[in-house]
């Protein structure tokens, strides 16, 4: 079995290689002059941001609005009411039933869709040039005039609930959901975005209004248009369509403070399965942190680059211990989570976690080859130019950039950023941000064929919990 994962790990290897030659040709084109943008910015009377990038090759039009009205403005005895109204935008207007709306984005071929967020709702409409002024006009009518039918908010929150219910059978969903209530406590990233049962239950339709009509506001709000139209064509549909959008002023957002996380913390949850589920880890950073770009090669060598990654390489590879094992980090408006997750037999749980720990010690102490710092920038800096190779994607980073205040430059700084990186620089960061002896530790598994866990010692908290029963909620 060794052998063959060794094998596999060659020929993967070898596979990436090829991928980040074809990458890094067009890194190079990528890095063209240094007054090159991603699109124009500008803004309108009613103060809505909106960013414009012309894409000729395919008679398309993408529209994509970022709203801060994300989980973040969720009230604390409502989890997912942010959520819920952008959920719900697309089915009933003060003109249209939601029957009316699927009938004539069906007619006209477009795809729009409204999705939440931690830190924004997003609007997002895909059509052909022909058909882009009846598409606005829908898109207009869904924005500023939803209605929110008693019949179809009952509806969308059963759904949501029988979603959440459903979810709580896979292991990895329950380990998932225990870390982000436990890292965050009252902060409102400590719920999912779909919300809880019983905040989803707590929300009445005047919420729905009132949340509406507080937080969808063009001064609240990121616009990028990308495609086949030129700048007075969008500058034109732009104006007629946001133009009357009436601004207002935006509500004080206050957050209550992050709890401190300052010792090992563990939680069990005993459930009757084969493998356990863990998740380990700690409060990440902002997006706008400058140790972004360190921390993003960190994590790349420490469990988010795969096979080439060290926690792949020891934990599967060398181990055996789990199949797949990987770090990840999600900054955001605030600090996201920092975690490790991997799945392994219930009696080795232990060994993993330890091994786990030892590689983010690791990470601390002893400074990244030179060969695998210029591994991990070639990646990186050759896969940028994925995140803008459609329009869909192009109008994603307009509003990304502008709402992170990176620069409409930003695809052509980012290879400097990371390419100055130095060995010292990414262990600087692990030093940081990274936390071997105060982490969160979330096992799900069986309780009685675990060994002891590692680490803990006298006086830290340690938490069990019994795999309940789930309530129906129809």
């Amino acid at each position: 079995m060794a052998g063959v994962i060794v094998m596999e790990k060659k020929l993967l290897k070898r596979f990436t290689w090829v991928v980040m030659g074809v990458l890094l040709w067009s890194a190079a084109a990528l890095a063209a002059p240094e007054s090159q943008v991603l699109g124009t910015r500008q803004k309108l009377s009613n103060d809505l941001v909106w960013l414009f990038s012309p894409q000729t090759d395919l008679p398309l039009v993408t529209l994509e609005l970022l709203i801060k009205a994300g989980t973040l403005e969720d009230p604390p005895e409502k989890a997912g009411l942010a959520n819920l109204t952008a959920s719900l935008l697309r089915n009933g207007t003060k003109s249209r039933s939601s029957a009316t709306i699927a009938e004539e984005l069906d007619f006209i071929g477009a795809r729009l869709s409204v999705t939440g967020g931690d830190d924004f709702a997003t609007v997002s409409l895909t059509v052909l040039k022909k058909d882009l002024g009846p598409a606005l006009d829908l898109l207009q009518d869904i924005l500023m005039t939803p209605t929110f039918p008693a019949a179809e908010v009952l509806r969308k929150v059963n759904q949501f609930k029988a979603a959440l219910a459903s979810a709580e059978d896979d292991p990895k969903t329950v380990a998932s959901r225990a870390f982000i209530k436990d890292l965050y406590g009252p902060f409102p990233y400590n719920h999912p975005v779909m919300g809880t049962p019983q905040g989803l239950a707590a929300i009445t339709r005047q919420d729905l209004m009132k949340f509406h009509r507080k937080y969808y506001r063009p001064n609240n709000a990121v616009l990028s248009v990308v495609g086949d139209l030129t700048p007075d064509e969008a500058q034109q549909w732009v104006t007629k369509t946001f133009g009357a959008w009436a601004a207002a002023p935006l509500p004080a957002t206050k957050l209550p403070a992050i709890p401190p996380l300052n010792r090992r913390q563990e939680v069990v949850i005993d459930k009757d399965i084969s493998q356990a589920n863990i998740i380990l880890g700690n409060l990440g950073i902002t997006r706008n942190n400058p140790d972004f770009y360190a921390f993003q090669v960190m994590n790349y060598l420490l469990g988010g680059g795969g096979f080439v990654s060290r926690l792949m390489d020891d934990i599967r590879v060398n181990r055996g211990l789990a199949y797949s094992v990987y770090s990840s980090f999600s900054p955001g408006l605030e600090p996201g989570p920092f975690i490790v997750a991997l799945e392994t037999k219930n009696a080795s749980a232990g060994e993993a976690i330890t091994q786990v720990v030892e590689q983010l010690r690791r990470m601390m102490t002893q400074p990244v080859t030179p060969e695998e710092l210029k591994d991990a920038k070639s990646y990186l800096i050759g896969s940028f130019p994925r995140k803008m190779d459609s329009i869909s994607k192009r109008a994603g980073l307009l509003g990304y950039v502008e709402v992170y205040g990176l620069g409409l430059d930003y695809p052509w700084r980012y290879p400097e950023l990371i390419q100055h990186l130095t060995p010292a620089d990414i262990q600087k960061v692990a030093e940081k941000y990274l936390q071997p002896e105060k982490y969160l530790l979330i096992v799900v598994g069986k309780k009685s064929a675990m060994t002891s866990l590692p680490g803990a010692l006298p006086g830290q908290k340690k938490e069990e919990k019994k795999d309940e029963e789930k309530p129906t909620h129809n």
